[in-house]
């Protein structure tokens, strides 16, 4: 497939055309690096999650080359413990500007190369992966708890953060699942993950009280949907709870309650929940509204103060632009994007026979 029709399928009525498709591709294309590395954008830190997101981006556009750059530039800077940094200066690891590594940061990898792999087929790029994804994994579930929750972090002094985010947890199910699916392809059994990705989807499913509450952020909504351990009628439940005090209709989703702030990462990223839901008809509503932050080059501002009228930050991101490439991926029907995020295909792990209410899924 030529990448004019990978292109195509990112065109979704009211959203993107063919055009916006390719000028917004482009305009992630200009943030990466000659090295591979995709910053937030250019001057601006890089962090593993959203260099991930912008290279996943790229490869729903055809763009694989550029995307394996960026999975090589992983592999060239992943340290001896498994880890990235959590961010670089402009994409220069000579340059941490944070030498904390963060656990969902380094999970996301194992999305990443699995969506690549799904993407092109090819086997040679997955068997170069595998040792970068399962050292990876392996500093991830040093910092799992008795309770299933993974520790947000280890400290510069490799001290580990035992407190666990909600949202990051909800993102390394996923990680998780999409590792399994790795190591099954390599067949290389991985029992200990498939307990771990078990037990991590039952605490983010059953015990809120094992997480920081961070509820006023509306990644701590939809994130366990997005990420595959809420499933069915409590993924619904879910969203409607929490319908009214984060969406705002017209504009977007609220990155915080009661914030006036509406982001469009945030936004892409419920319409893709919504999509994994089946909620179609509403996620291309959500894309619909984030248009207003549409800029001439084909990116997007990352968020909008509607009781100031004003953008704000007055910054340009790949991972935005990104993040709306995917949603519109998934509701376009590309296979890769589609398998990575329904979760369809994916391993479930060791799934806990208990809180059958709370949406466990039943593999």
């Amino acid at each position: 497939m030529t990448n004019s029709e990978r292109t195509e399928r990112l065109v979704l009525p009211g959203v993107l055309t063919a055009g916006q498709a390719t000028a917004t591709v482009a305009g992630i294309a200009a943030v990466q690096r000659t090295d591979g590395a995709i910053p937030w954008f250019r001057g601006h830190h890089l962090d593993p999650w959203d260099h991930v997101e912008a290279a996943m981006a790229l490869d729903t556009a055809g763009e694989h080359t550029r995307a394996e750059a960026a999975y090589q530039w992983l592999a060239d800077h992943q340290l001896p413990d498994g880890a990235w940094y959590a961010a670089y200066r402009d994409g220069d690891a000579s340059e941490p500007t944070d030498l904390s590594r963060e656990s969902n940061f380094c999970a996301y990898v194992a999305v990443g190369v699995w969506h690549h792999y799904l993407s092109t087929g090819d086997d040679a790029f997955l068997d170069r992966m595998w040792p970068v994804v399962s050292r990876a994994v392996e500093f991830v579930l040093a910092l799992q708890q008795p309770g299933g929750q993974i520790g947000w972090k280890r400290e510069p002094d490799g001290t580990p953060v035992t407190d666990a985010l909600l949202t990051g947890s909800a993102s390394i199910h996923q990680a998780l699942r999409c590792a399994l699916a790795v190591a099954e392809h390599q067949e290389e059994p991985q029992p200990d993950w498939e307990l771990a990705a078990g037990w991590l989807g039952h605490a983010v499913r059953c015990h809120p009280e094992r997480f920081l509450d961070k509820s006023r952020y509306s990644m701590d909504w939809y994130y366990p949907i997005l990420g595959g351990a809420v499933t069915g009628d409590a993924a619904r439940r879910r969203i409607d709870e929490g319908w009214d005090e984060f969406v705002v209709p017209g504009l977007g989703v609220r990155c915080v309650s009661p914030n006036p702030w509406v982001t469009g990462g945030e936004s892409a990223e419920l319409a893709l929940a919504l999509w994994v839901m089946g909620e179609s008809d509403k996620a291309l509503d959500i894309l619909r509204w984030i248009q207003h932050l549409r800029t001439e080059d084909g990116m997007y501002w990352t968020g909008y103060v509607f009781d100031d009228e004003a953008v704000w930050p007055r910054e340009k991101t790949a991972w935005t632009a990104a993040s709306v490439l995917l949603a519109v991926a998934a509701l376009g029907g590309d296979e890769a994007t589609t398998q990575v995020f329904s979760g369809e295909r994916l391993p479930w792990g060791l799934v806990p026979d208990c809180c059958p209410s709370a949406g466990a899924p039943t593999p």
